[in-house]
């Protein structure tokens, strides 16, 4: 006796009708055919989810722009003095929170250094003791979508230090005995204005000379005039020599 079930047919069990001509059926080329079909039907799916999140991506970015249009609008004074700051803040904030929903987040950039992949620099400042080229405001908003970049930030970076220092002024020390560069330099101009009026006034004379003979004998030396003091000294000196005689 063996344990195995006995299989009871049921009551409406009928076989299934085999097809005419399947026994002639080439199934290894049919199995080929249906895998081809299905990389076709994967290829097409996958386009398709190509383009879909293409255009999920163009929405989110006019979304993004809208925001940004919107803190330009919360910023203007006569919308703010009508009362429509407010309005505006909030469709701001219901907008943000939709794109976090859609998995956009706003980049904080401030104070790490500049990314290519994610910022664009506009332009520079001078901020010491920040090393260069390191975000130091940010002038529009980037932002993330999920992994991907889906606008690069446009943002302010610090100033590289000049690498030159200014030259110090050298100065010559002055030695002993030897007047300053100034000082030269001044008598030196001094000496030479005094040959150029020497040379002038010769000139001058040399001219009168040839108009007017008379004018061009040389002027006789005037005797030198003793001063009073050493007139007395000498009649003093002459009066003991007198008397030793």
């Amino acid at each position: 006796m063996t344990d195995a079930p006995t299989a009871f047919p049921l009551d409406d069990h009928r076989r299934l009708e085999i097809p005419p001509g399947v026994e002639e059926v080439d199934l290894e080329r049919k199995f080929v055919q249906l895998l081809f079909r299905a990389s076709l039907l994967g290829s097409k799916l996958t386009e398709q989810r190509q383009a879909a999140r293409a255009e999920q991506r163009e929405l989110l970015g006019v979304l993004v722009e809208v925001d940004d249009a919107l803190a330009d609008l919360g910023l203007d004074r006569e919308l703010v003095a009508m009362g429509r700051g407010e309005g505006i803040e909030a469709t701001r904030r219901r907008l943000l929170g939709r794109l976090a929903k859609a998995k956009v987040r706003p980049m904080r950039l401030e104070g790490m250094p500049a990314d290519p992949d994610l910022t664009e620099i506009v332009g520079t400042e001078a901020r010491p003791g920040v090393a260069p080229e390191t975000v130091v405001r940010t002038v529009v908003t980037g932002f993330f979508w999920e992994d991907e970049v889906l606008r690069r930030a446009q943002v302010v970076v610090a100033a590289a230090e000049s690498d030159q220092a200014p030259e110090a002024e050298v100065q010559q020390p002055e030695r002993a005995g030897e007047p300053a560069a100034e000082t030269v330099g001044t008598a030196g101009s001094a000496e030479a204005t005094e040959v150029t009026e020497t040379a002038e006034a010769t000139e001058t004379a040399e001219a009168a000379g040839a108009a007017d003979p008379a004018a061009a004998q040389p002027a006789r030396a005037q005797p030198k005039t003793t001063p009073p003091r050493a007139r007395r000294k000498a009649m003093a000196t002459g009066k003991r020599a007198k008397r030793k005689k």
